[in-house]
């Protein structure tokens, strides 16, 4: 990946960052004004390494979600609210292990943390994109216009099903996880390239998506029950077009409650005409001391430990001038 372009999916990554960069106990990390930190500390450190081999990285921040999207919302913040009943009850025994198997289901991203966000990674030379509705389908997107874009980075597969040429996954999470067993399991980062799986798979980007529905998307995550996987591909694989598909399993989405039922056409279109923008993608320039301030000064990072990685941006730095004084000569 040494010197290619990326583009991020910012929400999915700063998600990442804020269940599994935590305490002990499962709270994330905060600073002296009990403001959270865990967003700050991996955009900086896992990010650092990225740069330092020459990898130039594009965030792509959500805009206005679907409507769609709303059931999804709903149900997961119900999620959330169990979560945080589970969490206060573990807190009142104190039993660590379940506060912090609860804690990291208790994740919001608000305005601050966004706002945040963005300035630093503006300040460590990363690009940020405000796409106007999915930040994975307007990654996919640049990824799938722009030639000089290699890939979409994000760990959810509807970044396939939006079009992008390449998907990374597990690029910007620790290189070890922990199982449910206590073990550490090795996490490597995978690169998926949406031509070949199709060839692989003999379908089409349209049969694609339509297995992605029966199986259950962010826009209708249940699915059809009692389809998995392998029944859905070879359903895709029997029925070239869209409409057949799914006339062929009518009578199971007609079976199903009010609501889990979906309309499979509404969701296809998503897929194929999201609301995407073109975009002037501009690096802008390194800015250590806006970093320090960001870190240092306002969220009371450790001033030796953050000076040691930025020796590695400013021997990117050093690397750049020497690059722009050499077309001189």
């Amino acid at each position: 990946m040494k010197g290619k372009i990326v583009c991020v999916d910012a929400f999915n990554i700063l998600y990442q960052f804020l269940s599994t960069i935590r305490q002990p106990d499962g709270t994330p990390l905060k600073d002296s004004h009990e403001k959270i930190t865990s967003h700050l500390s991996g955009i900086f450190y896992r990010n650092i390494s990225l740069l330092s081999e020459g990898v130039k990285l594009i965030y792509v921040f959500d805009g206005k979600p679907p409507e769609l999207k709303r059931k999804t919302r709903k149900e997961r913040e119900e999620i959330k609210d169990l979560a945080r009943e589970k969490y206060e009850e573990a807190k009142q025994v104190e039993d660590i292990a379940m506060m912090k198997r609860y804690s990291s289901q208790l994740v919001r991203l608000n305005e601050e943390i966004i706002s945040e966000s963005k300035e630093l990674l503006e300040a460590m030379g990363i690009a940020v994109v405000q796409a106007p509705s999915e930040g994975e389908a307007e990654a996919a997107y640049l990824c799938r216009a722009n030639s000089e874009i290699y890939a979409s980075v994000s760990q959810d597969y509807d970044s396939l099903l939006f079009g992008t040429k390449r998907l990374i996954r597990n690029l910007t999470i620790s290189r070890k996880k922990k199982t449910s067993f206590g073990r550490f399991i090795e996490v490597n980062p995978e690169i998926i390239e949406l031509d070949k799986v199709l060839n692989q798979l003999g379908i089409g980007l349209d049969q694609l998506i339509c297995l992605g529905i029966l199986v259950g998307t962010d826009y209708n995550p249940k699915g059809i029950p009692g389809i998995g996987q392998k029944k859905a591909l070879d359903i895709v694989q029997k029925n070239n077009q869209p409409v057949l598909i799914f006339e062929s399993v009518k009578e199971r989405i007609d079976a199903l409650s009010e609501e889990d039922k979906f309309d499979w056409k509404e969701i296809f279109e998503i897929f194929k005409k999201h609301d995407v923008k073109d975009f002037e993608i501009k690096f802008p320039k390194i800015n250590i001391s806006k970093i320090k301030k960001i870190l240092v000064e306002e969220h009371d990072f450790s001033e030796e430990r953050i000076d040691n990685q930025l020796e590695k941006l400013n021997e990117l730095i050093k690397k750049n001038q020497q690059k722009n004084l050499g077309k001189w000569f």
